[in-house]
């Protein structure tokens, strides 16, 4: 057996200890995961308020004023040629607040490439961004959430 000089012992220890350490540590690197909107806002059971939804081929573009009562969407008036027609030919595809916000948590769940929101200092949301796929054409959801009245 031929002896291991006392010098390549020194740089074996060093490379063994700073791998170990590199270990430890990168295990404390993995991003948190984002808050849940039921960390930020609760949804009062009823409010108004005004959404714009954009991006995608999807039901759900335009701008719409949204009443909500007792958790349920109970009037949507389209504000522009979209929002119009969205309320006429699909009036349940017009969400409340928490249906965006559950949106926003599937997406997380599902990894999408984009799953982000914006909050007031309140905690409701104001902008709410979804991408499921990257490189994926028309699969984007945006939403704007303006002239919260909580009633």
């Amino acid at each position: 057996m031929t002896p291991v000089p006392a010098a390549a012992r020194a740089v074996f220890k060093a490379a063994l200890i700073g791998g170990l350490l590199w270990a430890v540590t990168a295990c404390g690197t993995e991003k948190p995961a984002p808050a849940s909107h039921q960390d930020r806002w609760k949804e009062p059971a009823s409010y108004t308020y005004t959404l714009r939804s954009s991006e995608g081929e999807r039901a759900l573009i335009g701008t719409f004023r949204i009443t909500v009562r007792n958790g349920s969407v109970a009037k949507a008036t389209g504000l522009d040629d979209s929002g119009r027609s969205v309320v006429a030919d699909l009036p349940d595809a017009v969400p409340t607040i928490g249906q965006l916000l559950a949106e926003l948590d599937q997406a997380r769940r599902d990894d999408a490439d984009t799953a982000e929101a914006e909050y007031a200092p309140d905690g409701h949301p104001v902008r709410i961004s979804l991408d499921w796929e990257e490189n994926a054409i028309d699969d984007e959801a945006r939403y704007v959430i303006t002239s919260l009245d909580v009633t």
